[in-house]
C-alpha cells in the first residue's frame, strides 16, 4: 500500500510513495506522532535528480527488513530539500557543526521529537562498506543512544543552538564605512584559486560557479582587469569544449566529476543553466566568440524544448540516471557512431569528440567532448550533419527521468536568462519563453499578494521563501530592459514591498531566509553565502538597488543599503563566496547607470539592440515607446518624433542624446571604482 507520500506535490517524494516505509512528509502531524511515542525523528533529505539518493532508497528504503527497523525505532519523514530549502539549510549546517564536514545528499539527521538534531550523516550503505557502518547497525545504534543518553543529547541540542546563535552577522556596518575594498579581496582571492590550465577554480570535483565568473566578468568591465577577463572566458570556454556541456543536446550538468570538465555528474538543474545561459550571452558581447553563441543558442533550445511546460512554468531538472545507470543515456561506443553517420562525418566526429582515442567513460564507453576543435568550413558543416544525425538517434532512447515540479526561484533564474540573451541575440523566440513562465508564476503562484514556492498537478502550496521573491524581481528587471511593460514594473513593486514587509531584519538590516509568518523552526537563517544558487540577499540588495532607480522609492535603496551594512563585516573579513553582495556592493559604491529611451517602436528596438551588443555591467537600459502614459516620475521622459536617450549616474541625469553613436560612446565609457 502506498504510504503517506503518495498524495504530495514533490517526485522525489512520489519516488518513495511505494516504500515499506511509513514516511511522513514534513509537519505537524510527524512531529506530533513523535512526541506522543517518544520516538527520535529520522530525517531524509534529497531530490529527485540525486544519483546517491537513488542508491540509498534501493538499497535501505525498499528493503522490508530494513523498513521494519525504522518504522519500529523512529518516526521517518521525507523531505525534498527543492521544496523545503529552509529545513535542508537548517540541518545541512546542523550536519556541519555535529560531523565536521560539509553535508550533501542524502541527508540522514536524526532529530528529537522537537526537531533538534543530535546525530546525522550523508548516504550510509545497507551492508558496511566505504569505511561506513551499515544502516541497519546505525539505526539501532541511534536509537538506543536516544533512549539511554537523554541528559548528554540535550545539553549538545543546547550547545548546537547556541552554535547556530553565534553564527548570526553581529553589529552592522555604519553606512559611511562601506568600501569597496571587499571587491578587490574577493578578486584576489579568485586569482588564486583560478586554474589556469581548465579553467574554473579549484579541483576536482569541479562546479561551474556561474555567480563567480559573472564577477570576474564585471571586474573586467569596471576596473579593466584583463586577468579577471581571462579568467571568465578561458573557463567558459573550457566549459563548453568540456563534458559538462551537452554537445548533441545543450544545456549543462551539475558539475564536473574531474578537474578537467571532461566528465560530469550527469544530472541537469534548471538553475544552473539560467545563469550560465546568461553568462554565456555576455561573454560573447565582449568576446564575440561564435563558441558562446552556439552555447547560448543550443541552452536556450534546451530550455524550451525539455524543461519548458505547456502550461508555461520550467521543470525543475533532469535525472542523472536512465535504466537504473548513471550517463546511459549520454554514451557512445565509436562503431554505435559510425553506423548512424556518413564517412565523411565520422572522419569529423571521430577526432573532434576524441573517439578515436581510449574510452573515458565506465564499461568501455564515450562521453562527447571536443579534443580537437579546429575545423575548416567544410568539416564544420560535416560536424553539423554528423551532430544532427546522433540527436535524433539519442532521442529514441530512454530519457532520463524529469522532475517536472515548477519553483519559483530556480524559474527565475531561467526568466532572466532567457531575458538577457534574448536581447543580446534579437530572439523575440526567447523572450517570448522567458514571458510564458513570468505569465505562468504570476497566474498560478502569485495568490492573494504572496508568492507560493512550488507548483506541480494543478497545484500551487508552500510559504514561499527569499529567494523566490528576489530572484523573481531580479528577473523582472531583466524583462522590463528586454520588453518594457508598466504591468512588469507594477509586479516588481508589489514582490519588493512584500520583502520590506515579510523578510527584512527591521532591527540589523539584511532579509531572513523565511518571512516572519513562515512555520517556527528550530533556526532561521539569513544567509548571505552563495550556495548552487545565487546569494538571496545579494540579488535582494542588487535588485532593490536597482528598483529604486526605476521607480524614484528611497525605502528599497535605504533596505539595500542596510543590507550590504549588515553584511559589510562578512565581506570583509571573509570576502570569496559572496559575489553576488559584492556586485550589489559595487553598485552602491558606484550607483547603477539608468540609460532610458523614448521613441516610436521600431527605432527604439534598432537602438536597444545596438546598446545590447556592448557589456555594460553597471547599466540598465529601459526603452518605452512613446505613446506609454502613467509611467513613474523618473522614466517619463518627453518624446518627440524621433529617439531620444536620457543616461543617468544614479539619481542625476545628462541632457538628452539623439543620436545614437553619441550614446554608445557615452555608454561605452569605462566604469571605475576607485
Amino acid at each position: 500500500m502506498p504510504n503517506r507520500l503518495a498524495q504530495e506535490t514533490s517526485p522525489y517524494l512520489q519516488q518513495h510513495a511505494d516504500n515499506p516505509v511509513d514516511w511522513h512528509p514534513w509537519g505537524e502531524e510527524a512531529l506530533a506522532r513523535a512526541r506522543g511515542e517518544d520516538k527520535p525523528i529520522l530525517l531524509s533529505v534529497g531530490y529527485s535528480a540525486c544519483h546517491w539518493c537513488h542508491v540509498m532508497a534501493h538499497e535501505s528504503f525498499e528493503d522490508p527488513a530494513v523498513a521494519e527497523l525504522m518504522n519500529r525505532l523512529f518516526v521517518n519523514i521525507k523531505v525534498d530539500r527543492e521544496e523545503r530549502p529552509d529545513l535542508d539549510q537548517i540541518y545541512q549546517l546542523a550536519h556541519q557543526v555535529l560531523a565536521q564536514r560539509p553535508g550533501g545528499w542524502p541527508l540522514t539527521m536524526f532529530l528529537t521529537p522537537e526537531g533538534a538534531p543530535f546525530f546525522g550523516g550523508t548516504y550510509f550503505p545497507k551492508e558496511p562498506r566505504y569505511s561506513l557502518p551499515g544502516f541497519p547497525q546505525v539505526l539501532e545504534r541511534i536509537a538506543q543512544a536516544y533512549h539511554d543518553h537523554r541528559e548528554e543529547i540535550g545539553r549538545q541540542n543546547r550547545t548546537l543552538l547556541a552554535t547556530f546563535e553565534g553564527m548570526q552577522q553581529g553589529s552592522p556596518a555604519h553606512h559611511s564605512e562601506l568600501s569597496a575594498e571587499p571587491i578587490a579581496a574577493a578578486l584576489r582571492s579568485l586569482k588564486t584559486s583560478f586554474d589556469s590550465r581548465y579553467g574554473g577554480f579549484g579541483g576536482a570535483p569541479k562546479f561551474p560557479h556561474p555567480a563567480e565568473l559573472e564577477f570576474c566578468l564585471r571586474r573586467s568591465a569596471s576596473g579593466g582587469d584583463g586577468a579577471a577577463l581571462r579568467i571568465a572566458t578561458h573557463t567558459l570556454e573550457r566549459m563548453a569544449l568540456g563534458g559538462i556541456y551537452d554537445h548533441l543536446g545543450g544545456g549543462f550538468a551539475r558539475y564536473s566529476v574531474d578537474a578537467e570538465w571532461m566528465i560530469p555528474h550527469f544530472e541537469k538543474m534548471l538553475y544552473d543553466n539560467g545563469p550560465l545561459l546568461r553568462l554565456y550571452a555576455d561573454a560573447w558581447t565582449v568576446t564575440h566568440n561564435p563558441l558562446f553563441a552556439r552555447v547560448a543558442e543550443e541552452t536556450a533550445a534546451w530550455a524550451m524544448r525539455e524543461m519548458q511546460s505547456a502550461e508555461g512554468g520550467y521543470f525543475s531538472s533532469l535525472d542523472a540516471d536512465s535504466e537504473h545507470e548513471e550517463g546511459k543515456f549520454y554514451v557512445w561506443m565509436p562503431d554505435e557512431v559510425r553506423a548512424l553517420v556518413s564517412a565523411d562525418e565520422y572522419a569529423v566526429l571521430a577526432p573532434y569528440y576524441g573517439l578515436d582515442g581510449p574510452p573515458n567513460f565506465e564499461n568501455a564507453h564515450w562521453h562527447l567532448r571536443v579534443v580537437r576543435p579546429s575545423l575548416d568550413k567544410r568539416g564544420e558543416e560535416l560536424l553539423a550533419s554528423g551532430r544532427r544525425k546522433l540527436f535524433e538517434a539519442r532521442e529514441k532512447r530512454v530519457h532520463p527521468g524529469r522532475d517536472e515540479k515548477v519553483l519559483v526561484s530556480w524559474n527565475a533564474l531561467m526568466i532572466a536568462g532567457m531575458a538577457r540573451a534574448a536581447v543580446v541575440f534579437g530572439r523575440d523566440d526567447w523572450l517570448a519563453s522567458a514571458r510564458k513562465a513570468l505569465g505562468f508564476i504570476r497566474g498560478t503562484m502569485w495568490k492573494n499578494g504572496r508568492l507560493l514556492a512550488t507548483y506541480k498537478d494543478g497545484k500551487a502550496h508552500l510559504n514561499a521563501y527569499l529567494d523566490d521573491y528576489a530572484f523573481l524581481l531580479a528577473a523582472l528587471l531583466e524583462i522590463l530592459q528586454a520588453e518594457f511593460d508598466p504591468d512588469a514594473l507594477a509586479f516588481a513593486e508589489d514582490l519588493a514591498e512584500v520583502l520590506l514587509e515579510q523578510f527584512e531584519d527591521r532591527e540589523k538590516g539584511g532579509f531572513f531566509f523565511t518571512s516572519h509568518d513562515h512555520e517556527k523552526l528550530i533556526h532561521r537563517p539569513k544567509p548571505g553565502y552563495e550556495n548552487a544558487t545565487p546569494s538571496g540577499n545579494g540579488v535582494a540588495a542588487f535588485a532593490l538597488q536597482r528598483l529604486h532607480f526605476l521607480t524614484g522609492e528611497a525605502r528599497y535603496a535605504l533596505a539595500a543599503e542596510r543590507t550590504l551594512a549588515q553584511f559589510h563585516p562578512e565581506l570583509t573579513e571573509h570576502p570569496g563566496g559572496h559575489a553576488t553582495l559584492l556586485a550589489a556592493l559595487e553598485e552602491h559604491q558606484q550607483p547603477t547607470r539608468t540609460v532610458i529611451l523614448r521613441g516610436p517602436e521600431g527605432e527604439l528596438r534598432r537602438w536597444r539592440r545596438e546598446l545590447a551588443q556592448r557589456y555594460a555591467p553597471g547599466t540598465m537600459v529601459i526603452a518605452i515607446d512613446g505613446t506609454a502614459t502613467g509611467l513613474p516620475p523618473v522614466l517619463a521622459k518627453p518624446a518627440g518624433s524621433g529617439v531620444s536617450a536620457w543616461v543617468c549616474e544614479g539619481t542625476s541625469c545628462l541632457a538628452p542624446i539623439d543620436r545614437l553613436e553619441h550614446l554608445v560612446e557615452q555608454v561605452s565609457k569605462a566604469e571605475k571604482i576607485q
